[in-house]
């Protein structure tokens, strides 16, 4: 396969062919944080002397081996897991001096699982089709992405909290620093991600370190309602030490646990604190430095208007989360109202509003199990979606909505639009991975495909995602609150979240600062199981 070699301030880089254009594999864009940089801050890497070969995607972070198969399975093969893992990946069309539009894509994973080189987040079709230089990235996952021991340090060397974010902005330096001599232009940069990466691009909307590194934002699933408080953090924190055997927070020490035992006591602790974080215990956190106030707030206390943000979710998001969810798919009334007593609790609601909640998703859906999946969609998915596009149009900031309604045309009438099926839609790759079967090549699937590529390439190139091959295309205003309905008959609505809206933007736009008291499930992880490379078993109580 024929090979290009271009020439960065880092190095000379060599990459391969690939389609309509060109790809490198596997750049490293920070030096590798395994031994003494576990946990703590991505540090520059030193150019080299010779080639650095990009024909191989780079490790993973690590994460738990059951989970990696779930998601080789959903997303496409990716090399296996590593604390060396701070890679990225490029398609360009041309390694020339065009300066094209550049658009960096953070994966999803709940901040646990996923890669930048999964099959269906492959650039290649995109860039060529878009005229676009596409980057995907790795960030750390999970403990080493996220612990946050501010509040449990006594000695020693800190933990730096906040790594995973601290990750993408290190990927985005590098992008301002090397891009160009991929044919790119660090001056027009879109940030662009899914589910956990959209949260991560909703945070860094709100971060000052990350501001002049992007010039337009894309948030597929995502928002900026995921940042956790102190008090928060520190309950995580504590949790994950009790189920790692540790009694304080010893920084040292924690460099020196294996990769497999942090894996065991981060899943213990998921599994105890789950139901009180919305399931993502590892999100970023309130540090004092990174990120000294809520994402929200710091868009509402900006001297200067936000940059042009396209954002939106899928109709049906919840249904990928029910398939896994046995006890749901078979709720009665009774189990149904526990389950939102359950999470309302978490936001202090008293039993006035519960008879609010009980009263609008009766009026508004059928059986238990399609409120249920109603209710949740709305709570993490489409209430914050428009809480942050009113934030950022009332900030002054231009924003373009959509909803996802385009559905597999094989089981669609079973899933509707579920979580995460707009992804090979955004990357042309619907002929990829576990999915490909149920996507079909039928020329309504080509053409929807084709529209959301386009509108997403239009809005890199322009700041505005209308064209041709979609109706007009108004901006999203907190009066008005039109959206684009992709589907195989795209549309606009007006305020299609509005019950979603009026319930749930009061109690998401004021964080919960504490979790309610849970009983450890796991006691620590069993030392004589331990492996290097694999997550023990943990001792039931």
């Amino acid at each position: 396969m024929p090979r290009a070699v271009v020439h960065t301030p880092s190095g000379s880089i060599e990459g391969k062919e690939h389609g309509h254009g060109l790809v490198f594999r596997g750049i490293p864009f920070a030096a590798p944080p395994i031994g003494p940089g576990r946990f703590r801050a991505p540090e520059k890497l030193r150019p080299w002397q010779g080639v650095c070969q990009a024909g191989h995607f780079g490790p993973a972070a690590p994460q738990v081996p059951a989970t990696i198969l779930a998601i080789r399975r959903f997303l496409g093969t990716y090399d296996d897991n590593n604390e060396d893992c701070l890679y990225l990946n490029v398609w360009t069309p041309a390694a020339d001096t065009k300066r094209r539009p550049v658009m960096v894509w953070i994966h999803g994973g709940a901040f646990l699982l996923g890669s930048g080189a999964a099959g269906l987040y492959s650039g290649s079709r995109l860039a060529s089709r878009g005229d676009v230089v596409v980057v995907t990235i790795n960030y750390r996952l999970g403990v080493l992405g996220s612990l946050d021991m501010l509040g449990l340090r006594e000695r020693g060397e800190g933990v730096v909290p906040n790594l995973a974010i601290r990750d993408q902005i290190a990927a985005l330096e590098w992008v301002r620093d090397h891009i160009e001599a991929f044919g790119g232009d660090p001056t027009n940069v879109t940030v662009f991600g899914e589910s956990a990466g959209a949260m991560s691009v909703g945070t860094l909307l709100g971060t000052a370190a990350a501001g002049s590194l992007f010039h337009r934002a894309i948030l597929q699933s995502g928002a900026a309602s995921n940042v956790s408080s102190r008090p928060i953090a520190e309950r995580v924190g504590r949790a994950f030490l009790r189920y790692l055997g540790l009694p304080r927070a010893n920084p040292a020490q924690l460099r020196r646990v294996p990769i497999g035992r942090i894996l065991a006591a981060q899943t213990a602790t998921l599994r105890e604190l789950a139901n009180g974080v919305a399931t993502l215990p590892w999100q970023p956190t309130l540090d004092g430095d990174l990120l000294s106030e809520q994402p929200l707030d710091t868009i509402r206390n900006a001297a200067t208007a936000p940059v042009p943000v396209l954002i939106g979710s899928n109709r049906n998001e919840w249904a990928l989360f029910m398939a896994a969810d046995s006890s749901a798919r078979q709720l009665d009334e009774p189990a149904l109202r526990r389950r939102f007593r359950r999470v309302l609790g978490l936001h202090g609601i008293d039993e006035t509003m519960l008879d609010r909640a009980t009263s609008i998703y009766d009026q508004m859906h059928g059986k238990p199990p399609a409120r249920w999946s109603a209710f949740m969609a709305d709570l993490v998915f489409h209430a914050p979606a428009v809480l942050l596009a009113d934030t950022l149009s009332r900030a002054g900031g231009p924003v373009y909505f959509y909803r996802f309604d385009g559905t597999p045309p094989l089981v669609g009438g079973y899933t509707g639009s579920f979580h995460g099926l707009e992804i090979p839609f955004v990357f042309g790759t619907v002929g990829r991975g576990a999915l490909a079967w149920t996507m079909g090549s039928s020329p309504a699937v080509r053409t929807l495909s084709r529209n959301i590529q386009q509108a997403w390439v239009r809005f890199a190139h322009s700041s505005t995602p209308g064209h041709e091959g979609l109706p007009a295309w108004p901006r999203w205003t907190d009066d008005r609150r039109d959206a684009m309905l992709l589907g195989p008959e795209s549309r606009i609505a007006q305020d299609p979240h509005e019950g979603a809206r009026e319930f749930w933007t009061p109690l998401l736009d004021t964080p919960r600062q504490s979790l309610p008291e849970t009983k450890p499930r796991l006691r620590t992880v069993q030392a004589a199981q331990l492996r290097d490379d694999q997550p023990p078993r943990v001792a039931r109580e």
